[in-house]
């Protein structure tokens, strides 16, 4: 059944008793995962916030490039219809932590390469207190499989994780919730209230640098929209944002093979739902700037981008950027997400900072509620060392951190 379509009814919220109303389907095989699709889609169109990052197409393709050494653990909630009313993609992931032991991390599908943001669970509108109530049954069944299961960049919005808290408080489990910061725009209904949100500078910068840019240059504006502009869209998206990172003696997002190969694969099948926003400013038939977004309903999610160091002087970022949300804001955008992040220079163009939840927990009296206290305790440390070291200190500490991790990153290359 096609996402979106009117006539679909979503299930009737649950009744009597919470706890048993549900059957839950294990799923460990990505092709049998795939015949859930149709379910997939119209559970989709029940959930109202929902993002690309819930798609069969996001979190196959990122299984594929990202699932080895992980093993697939995705739930299926079905009513006493066999409906399905509830979604939890996951997967299990062994690691070695402090003191050489090995610990079983269940996860979202889609975490831990950083290339998701927004992940949860799916869930029909008036099922969230027995889907809630069946996973935190099924989890503690599920005892040797997993040692800590850790939900991250979960919207903050979503009702279900209040309504884990509240359990898992109440089973007396070991849990921890962490806040990371996030930031979007909300879209007027035209450009022109859009304008009134920027600055007047930046409103004059605008009309500025695009009169300056097009005396200088023949200027191109496109979004990619067929298959066969893919490759060179890619490969140019690729080519400047590691330009940026190499210039400032980094590495980058794309130096990792797989996540070429995720983004070549994920374009295709996004490009074919019409969900890709992939942007491009050529000057002089030269690619200079690219930005990589996803498209959901009425929501734009940004994603990575690329400017050409060459043309900095040019702002050719800046400019990119203003095209495409204006082209947006008339196809009926009214979300500008820039997900992850401080917003920084963000706020220039009228994002608020929001956050995502990141929830952590484990069973009483374990290996991983004993891991959780020590994760805990050290973010406190370190919280505690930033608000008393002076700003140099903590930047230079920062910067040695990240040379130290860097040569991890290249193995990966």
């Amino acid at each position: 059944m096609a996402l979106g379509q009117q006539h679909l009814t979503a299930p009737e919220p649950a009744l009597g008793d919470q706890a048993t109303c549900l059957t839950v389907t294990a799923y460990e095989d990505l092709n049998v995962l795939k015949q859930l699709g149709e379910a997939w889609e119209e559970l989709l169109s029940f959930c109202p916030e929902v993002t690309t990052f819930s798609t069969w197409e996001w979190l196959s393709s990122w299984w594929v490039a990202f699932g080895q050494g992980r093993k697939l653990r995705v739930l299926a909630f079905l009513n006493t219809q066999g409906r399905l009313v509830g979604l939890a993609p996951m997967s299990i992931i062994s690691r070695r932590v402090a003191g050489g032991q090995r610990l079983s991390f269940l996860e979202l599908m889609g975490d831990g390469s950083g290339d998701s943001d927004s992940l949860g669970f799916l869930v029909a509108p008036g099922w969230e207190e027995a889907f809630t109530r069946t996973l935190l049954r099924e989890l503690k069944a599920c005892k040797g499989v997993w040692d800590v299961c850790q939900l991250n960049t979960m919207p903050a919005d979503s009702p279900v994780v209040e309504r884990i808290l509240a359990l898992l408080k109440q089973a007396g489990w070991t849990a921890f919730e962490y806040r990371r910061p996030a930031s979007a725009i909300t879209l007027p209904a035209s450009w022109e209230e859009y304008l009134k949100q920027l600055s007047s500078e930046n409103r004059k910068n605008l009309t500025r640098y695009l009169r300056r840019l097009e005396k200088r240059y023949q200027t191109r504006f496109f979004r990619c929209v067929d298959a066969a502009e893919l490759p060179r869209c890619l490969d140019a998206l690729f080519r400047l944002h590691q330009a940026r990172w190499e210039q400032q003696g980094g590495s980058g997002s794309f130096a990792c093979r797989e996540r070429r190969s995720f983004y070549f694969e994920l374009s295709r099948a996004l490009l074919a739902r019409g969900w890709l926003e992939f942007w491009a400013l050529e000057l002089d038939g030269e690619i200079a700037s690219a930005q990589y977004a996803l498209r959901y309903r009425n929501s734009v999610f940004q994603l990575q981008e690329g400017n050409d160091p060459a043309h900095t002087s040019d702002r050719v970022g800046f400019l990119l950027r203003a095209h495409a949300i204006r082209h947006m804001i008339g196809e009926g955008v009214r979300k500008y997400d820039f997900l992850g992040g401080e917003p920084g220079y963000k706020a220039d163009w009228g994002a608020k900072r929001g956050h995502y939840r990141d929830l952590h927990f484990a069973r009483p009296y374990t290996r991983g509620a004993f891991f959780l206290f020590l994760v805990y305790s050290a973010k406190e440390s370190k919280k505690w060392l930033r608000q008393r070291s002076p700003k140099a200190a903590w930047n230079l500490l920062h910067r040695i951190n990240i040379a130290l991790k860097e040569p991890q990153r290249k193995t990966s290359s």
